[in-house]
């Protein structure tokens, strides 16, 4: 098992830095440079205060240049300074806001798993039964539902009809006069509508490849033995079917994870979440490319990291793998 992780780790460098290096590369090919945004709303800017500000920040070097300057910074373990005006630290500014978006997008697939695959599985056991085709149809429409528009939907039910869930930020006005349990209640309160939306898409295609995963595995030769040997359909699904069905869809955990932090971009800046999506938009729209660069390599990295969840789980799940 620690050689098979050791190759997954070895395996992530090189892919790691093919991935920054290709989104380093597209981040240039996007119009605009960092310096206009400060020189469009500075009346006084002249050409020789924009060539200065291009040379301040590194920008007149060749793009490769400042890629290998970027990699040496990496390195190190240093993103650099934000492009902005607070010329704070990337790294201050991600890790403030990192622990929200892993937190909602963390408790989304928590959801998704204890919702999808009960689903999927009942399916299976119940192909086209009643419950089966009212299933599948509801799980289209969720692949067919945008799930911004659902969002501004819910927000306009839940949060201004009926005044039941907040509909932006984290906290409350008078967050800090609470409770301890208040305090809870109320992040808890904000979490629901970005969390379920942030799950609904997922949710929607988990239960359908946990159905026809789990299809293809009740019908094999082994599980007509273990129904042969007297066992209850109980232990037949549970113990022998459902732990071979999960299989592919514990390969999908890392896929998953690209979707849901590109998710965290339309979520966070809908509800007004301080997370990591949201400073990713606004970093776009003020071409700061120090924040830009560290809020990719961080989703690079935590992608990664979920694909080597994936594979430590099916190694898990079916011990042959470890040994390949």
């Amino acid at each position: 098992m620690f050689t098979y992780l050791l190759k997954r780790l070895l395996e992530m460098i090189p892919t790691l830095i093919g991935i920054t290096l290709i989104s380093f590369f597209i981040i240039q090919l996007a119009p605009g440079k960092p310096t206009d945004v400060l020189a469009d709303l500075n009346p006084k800017m002249t050409p020789e205060a924009r060539e200065r500000l291009e040379k301040y920040y590194g920008l007149d070097k060749p793009i490769h240049i400042q890629y290998v300057m970027w990699l040496k910074r990496i390195v190190k373990l240093d993103f650099g300074d934000s492009f902005s005006t607070d010329r704070r630290p990337v790294w201050t500014k991600i890790k403030e806001r990192l622990p929200i978006t892993i937190l909602i997008n963390t408790l989304a697939l928590v959801l998704i798993f204890i919702i999808a695959i009960p689903i999927g599985v009942s399916s299976a056991v119940r192909p086209y039964s009643l419950y089966d085709k009212i299933t599948t149809v509801v799980v289209f429409i969720g692949f067919a539902i945008p799930t911004f528009w659902l969002a501004l939907l819910l927000m306009i039910l839940f949060g201004v009809n009926l005044h039941w869930l907040p509909i932006s930020g984290l906290k409350s006005m008078g967050y800090e006069n609470l409770s301890a349990l208040g305090k809870i209640w109320d992040w808890t309160q904000h979490l629901i509508l970005p969390m379920t939306l942030e799950a609904f898409g997922g949710l929607a295609g988990y239960s359908r490849y946990m159905r026809s995963s789990m299809l293809e595995v009740v019908r094999q030769d082994y599980i007509t033995t273990a129904r042969a040997k007297g066992l209850s359909e109980r232990k037949v699904i549970y113990k022998h079917a459902l732990r071979n069905a999960l299989l592919p869809v514990i390969t999908l955990l890392g896929m998953s994870i690209p979707g849901l932090i590109g998710g965290s971009v339309i979520f966070e800046n809908i509800f007004s979440i301080p997370g990591m999506g949201q400073l990713f938009f606004q970093s776009v729209m003020m071409r700061d490319y120090p924040v830009i660069m560290g809020i990719l390599t961080i989703g690079a990295i935590l992608t990664l990291l979920g694909n080597l969840l994936a594979d430590i789980g099916y190694a898990v799940a079916d011990p042959r793998i470890r040994t390949r």
